[in-house]
């Protein structure tokens, strides 16, 4: 049996990782592996909705809660964590939880790694200390998982050893994502959708990195030519009021609607006629791979694992990030040739269904886990891991 402590830190509802890491959980072979989700929670976090949909999914699931970002007291509850359940694998997901599975293992004994889901934030604090910071401490770690090969290629430029990353694109269950067409006019019907309608997606966080103010640009161009177009943008962020002034004055604010945060994603999906990805970078988009998943038609941007989710072509139309030109063009050709868009659509889904479902990655990731027993084996190991199980008893 295998332990594993998969560490996290996030604020709100959280991202793609998310679903990553929580759904991959519920995948692994209990009887090899035992894994605890931990997240760290700000106090006055009061959005943070991660501990629900752990405890849905019925995951060994624990919640260290912190007054600050900087508070030095989560460095004992999770040395008291990691002792009590002796952990062999610390499994961080982000800058800050990457160094402290790296500080964890030297002080127990246990072997850290990480999975690189990317570096999207654009504040100062990040680009010049935080994310360099991270680059350096996973120079350090024996594995590391990329989930595109953009990310492994920055981690290679950094300084980390090709030979010690994997690439490890998202997964997602294929069964939680399936298009039902007898949902499609009740879900359209709810949203207020005429007859004869056609409805552009969006799903994800309103900040900079997702480019709304480029989709919206694109969709104002090609509602000139189609007037029977609407737009739902699914998520919520501080970029809302901006985009909702926008959409004001390109004229467009009766054809748009911001739907916020929902849970509801795949039937949102049915009523969905296209899915547009307009994202200047991405690590692997998670939001794709549901499209695919839901067979819905899809535009995205050229951007992180875009590309080896979808093929261009193949399963979507892909553009460069930025082009409002070339957004608004892809988006008149699915509307202009749906049997086309039909036809990449279930190439889609028989990609996730052969491929990119959450039990073929989690499959992986166990090889991964396994392949670090030997290290786990060493004299050297053993014995600081024996000094652990003494401090634990004491």
């Amino acid at each position: 049996m295998i332990s594993v402590l998969e560490l996290r830190s996030v604020r709100g509802t959280g991202g793609g990782p998310e679903k990553t890491i929580l759904a991959g959980a519920r995948c692994h072979d209990a009887s090899r592996f035992r894994i605890t989700v931990c997240y760290l929670r700000d106090v006055r976090d009061n959005v943070f909705r991660i501990g629900e949909r752990a405890r849905s999914l019925a995951l060994d699931y624990v919640e260290v809660r912190e007054r600050h970002s900087l508070d030095s007291g989560i460095w004992h509850q999770l040395l008291a964590l990691t002792r009590e359940r002796r952990f062999d694998i610390l499994h961080g997901h982000d800058y800050k939880t990457n160094l402290l599975a790296w500080l964890l293992a030297r002080r127990t004994g246990a072997l850290a790694m990480a999975t690189a889901h990317g570096w999207t934030g654009r504040s100062l604090r990040e680009r010049w200390i935080y994310y360099p910071g991270d680059r350096r401490v996973l120079r350090r770690l024996p594995r590391l998982v990329a989930v595109s090969t953009d990310v492994r290629d920055t981690l290679v430029r950094a300084g980390v050893r090709p030979s010690s990353t994997t690439v490890l694109l998202n997964g997602i269950d294929p069964e939680a994502f399936r298009r039902d067409a007898a949902r499609r006019e009740r879900m359209r019907r709810t949203l207020g959708i005429g007859p004869g309608v056609k409805l552009v997606g969006a799903v994800g966080r309103l900040e900079a990195q997702k480019r709304f103010d480029v989709l919206l640009d694109a969709f104002a161009n090609v509602r000139e030519d189609w007037r029977s177009i609407e737009l739902a943008i699914v998520g919520d962020g501080s970029l809302r009021d901006g985009l909702e002034t926008q959409a004001r004055q390109l004229g467009i604010a009766d054809a748009c609607r911001f739907l916020g945060f929902r849970s509801d994603i795949a039937e949102l999906h049915d009523a969905f006629d296209l899915f547009v990805q307009s994202s200047e970078y991405e690590g692997t988009p998670n939001a794709v791979l549901e499209s695919m998943a839901m067979e819905t038609p899809i535009v995205a941007t050229d951007v992180g694992g875009t590309r080896e989710l979808a093929f261009p072509g193949e399963h979507a139309l892909i553009v460069p990030p930025g082009n409002v030109v070339a957004l608004g063009a892809a988006m008149r050709n699915v509307l202009a040739d749906p049997a086309a868009a039909w036809r990449r659509s279930v190439a889609a889904r028989q990609r996730v269904e052969q491929e990119l479902s959450f039990a073929q990655r989690t499959r992986r990731l166990e090889g991964i886990y396994e392949g670090l027993l030997p290290r786990l084996c060493t004299p050297a190991s053993a014995a600081e891991r024996g000094r652990q199980a003494g401090a634990s008893g004491a």
